[in-house]
C-alpha cells in the first residue's frame, strides 16, 4: 500500500468519524431541545416529549422537521415565542451538544 492510499484511508476514517459525531450531536441537541420545550409548555412528561422530538428528525433531511414540530407544539400550547428564538435555541443547544460529545459526556 502506498503512502497516498494510507493517507486517503485516513481521511475517509476521519470523515466517517466526523459524520458519526455530528449525528450524535444532532440527536443530543434534539433531546435537549425537547426537554427545553417541554419545560416551556409545562409538560410533566419531558422525557417522552424529548423522544418524540428526536424521532421527528427522521421525517425529512435537515433540521426543518424538528424546528416545525417544536415551534408548532409551542404555539399550540399557548407559548408566545418567535421562530428566531427557537432557531437560536437550536443553534445554542447544538454547540452545547457538540461540547458534551467531545468531553465524553
Amino acid at each position: 500500500m502506498t503512502t497516498f492510499d494510507e493517507r486517503e484511508q485516513g481521511f475517509e476514517r476521519k470523515f466517517a468519524l466526523d459524520q458519526e459525531l455530528e449525528f450524535k450531536a444532532a440527536a443530543r441537541r434534539n433531546r435537549l431541545l425537547g426537554e427545553w420545550a417541554a419545560g416551556l409548555m409545562g409538560l410533566a412528561t419531558a422525557e417522552e416529549y424529548a423522544r418524540a422530538v428526536v424521532k421527528s428528525d427522521f421525517e425529512q433531511p435537515g433540521d426543518d422537521d424538528v424546528f416545525r414540530k417544536v415551534y408548532e407544539d409551542l404555539k399550540g400550547s399557548g407559548v408566545s415565542i418567535g421562530e428566531g428564538e427557537v432557531r437560536m435555541k437550536m443553534a445554542e443547544l447544538l454547540a452545547q451538544a457538540r461540547e458534551q460529545i467531545k468531553a465524553g459526556e
